[in-house]
């Protein structure tokens, strides 16, 4: 993917997929890096009322989390807990040919992903749901985004 194309990528829109019997989702078509060798980090991504999806992060988004953690005085144990979490619960994925992602085995477990999924775009990155998670995590959302709208203003 070129600078340009990084630059200009937006996550947006919700989706529904099927996962197949190796658990494979569909990422939606304009979503799909042109490079080949194009690789997303997959962070099981904790809720605590929902329960956990998988964050799906482009590299330039994977570099600044990582930015941002660095970042943290050494002294604060928050650092090393978030790089060990962080670490411990990502995989490096690329799509293949048919524009597929295949979700690491404990992962999907984790999150609850088993036959269909929920795609949701967080402009710079984005989610895997399970369908019902999916429904909750909306319901929460509608009551806090009045609020959120208005620090935008």
């Amino acid at each position: 993917m070129s600078e340009t194309e990084a630059n200009s990528k937006f996550y947006n829109g919700t989706y529904a997929h099927g996962i197949d019997d190796k658990r494979r989702v569909q990422v939606p078509s304009k979503w799909r890096p042109q490079a080949e060798d194009f690789q997303f980090t997959v962070i099981v991504w904790p809720k605590a009322k929902e329960g956990p999806c998988l964050r799906v992060l482009p590299p330039k988004k994977m570099a600044s989390l990582m930015a941002d953690i660095d970042a943290m005085p050494n002294g604060d144990p928050n650092k090393t807990t978030l790089k060990r979490v962080i670490g411990g619960s990502s995989e490096q994925c690329t799509l293949d040919k048919a524009g597929r992602i295949c979700l690491p085995d404990q992962m999907a477990k984790a999150a609850g992903l088993d036959g269909q999924a929920v795609i949701v775009g967080l402009l710079d990155q984005f989610e895997i749901w399970n369908p019902a998670r999916y429904e909750t995590v909306t319901a929460s959302d509608s009551v806090l985004v009045s609020e959120a709208f208005r620090l935008m203003e």
